[in-house]
């Protein structure tokens, strides 16, 4: 390890200062070394008399979406000397939870041991581990720690043959960073999944690690962080992989564990602090769809909402794995040349393996429903004892206008919702979806209209119970 000189010490630490992320310093406790320059540095500074460390030679994040928590795991070779060695960890500006921090020796790990960790005075977001060492010379080591501020989402491109039966589906990952920290060259995996913890990382880091009196080793013993390593223990077992060729197009490589699914991005990415980074998931072709229109009063108003509807299995080319909750675009085949139109967007939840998912891309002014109520009477009017109106029954008469204006057919779907004791009468095939709502399912051709009607007669007040 190259020792700096004093004048480029006072530089590199200057530097240090005002770096917005964490770094490690290796202190050495030579005592004379403190004494030639104790006078010209600050009493609380005068321990850090040796050049900063090496760069990281491997990272790895692990991204818990669902509790904005990430595991970072990192390596670098230090140079020790035989005997007792302080290792120093700073986080400040960053959302490191200084809480979590651990760290240990991956080669001769026998021979290298942390006696204790500690918090020196009048030195904020701060960590000082002492370390005993057998051997000198270069030992890798490993720092593991959680911070808050690295996110993860997913999109979806949908892009719909011509005729509507088939779509090919392509799905990638964003990773955001607003941790504080840049993190260079580092393997990248995600968690889909559920994470429940009893104190949040951002929280934790935003405290300056001393936590009243006690000690390190009881904070990382932590139920709610001891609890959560052992769920993760899966996620960051193993040697980080080398870098894969960049020239070679990127797999997301994805594995159960449990109650959570573990997409591993093959290669390395540089992510600094503030960016994001899309990354490619996974492609598939001629997936089944089934295209149809929805109109319900209730909840859309006097719109036609279009629906694309999928099965996450093996059938639809799909079931590998469970799809993340993210934004889908939508696009159809126009023309022959294959000119893509927008279909619509939307937002989908987890998509577990063999499930069902819908769509909504929105209102579609192409296929049009018109409501009109052609006549209304009250009847069977029944009077109590004291000669008023307790009971009585209405009827009413609907046609429905629906017209198809698309180039290709559409099934439409129009739902309608009741109260009370009711009858229907009509000459359209219909599904009772439940006591209060009926379904009638509308296959339309390329420009074809048609006129529907039905009456609804509802029986109310005592005639409702005769």
């Amino acid at each position: 390890m190259k020792t700096d000189t004093t004048a480029d010490h006072f530089q590199k630490r200057r530097v240090q200062t005002a770096r917005p992320f964490s770094h490690w310093k290796l202190v050495i406790g030579h005592f004379a070394a403190v004494m030639c320059i104790a006078m010209l540095i600050p009493p609380a500074h005068a321990r850090i008399n040796v050049t900063t460390l090496p760069g990281r030679d491997s990272t790895q994040l692990t991204i818990y979406n669902s509790v904005d928590l990430t595991m970072v795991r990192e390596t670098r070779k230090l140079t020790f000397r035989k005997g007792v060695n302080r290792l120093e960890f700073s986080w400040a500006n960053t959302l490191i939870d200084p809480t979590s921090v651990e760290f240990r020796a991956v080669t001769q790990p026998d021979k290298v041991e942390v006696l204790d960790a500690s918090f020196p005075p009048r030195v904020t977001n701060t960590l000082e581990w002492r370390i005993a060492s057998e051997v000198a010379g270069e030992i890798e080591v490993e720092i593991r720690y959680f911070t808050s501020g690295i996110s993860w989402s997913a999109d979806y491109v949908a892009e719909a043959a011509k005729n509507e039966k088939t779509m090919g589906l392509a799905g990638s990952v964003r990773v955001n960073n607003n941790s504080g920290e840049d993190y260079e060259n580092a393997q990248i995996r995600l968690i889909v999944g559920t994470v429940r913890l009893v104190e949040k990382i951002a929280e934790l880091a935003r405290r300056d690690g001393k936590d009243g009196d006690k000690p390190m080793t009881e904070q990382l013993a932590a139920p709610a962080k001891s609890a959560l390593r052992g769920q993760m223990a899966a996620g960051f077992g193993g040697a980080v992989a080398n870098g894969e060729a960049l020239a070679r197009k990127k797999e997301v490589v994805k594995e159960s564990l449990s109650e959570y699914f573990l997409y591993t991005v093959e290669g390395r990415d540089t992510i600094p602090t503030g960016w994001s980074k899309r990354l490619p998931s996974f492609a598939a072709a001629d997936v089944p769809v089934t295209s149809y229109y929805k109109f319900e009063k209730e909840r859309w108003g006097d719109r036609v909402v279009r629906f694309y509807k999928f099965k996450n299995d093996k059938p639809s080319h799909l079931g590998n794995e469970p799809l993340p909750d993210g934004n889908v675009k939508a696009f159809r085949v126009a023309t022959e040349d294959k000119l893509y139109a927008f279909v619509g967007r939307t937002n989908v939840k987890y998509i577990p393996v063999n499930e069902e998912v819908e769509m909504e891309l929105g209102n579609d002014l192409e296929v049009r429903v018109e409501p009109k109520l052609m006549a209304w009477e009250k009847t069977n009017l029944h009077f109590n004892k004291d000669g008023n109106i307790d009971g009585w029954t209405t009827r009413e008469t609907w046609q429905f206008e629906v017209q198809n204006s698309k180039e290709i057919d559409a099934t439409l779907d129009i739902r309608r919702n009741f109260a009370g004791d009711w009858t229907l009468a009509t000459g359209e095939k219909f599904e009772k979806v439940d006591a209060r709502k009926v379904k009638f399912a509308v296959p339309l051709k390329a420009h074809e209209k048609k006129v529907l009607t039905y009456e609804l007669t509802t029986r109310h007040g005592t005639n409702a119970t005769r």
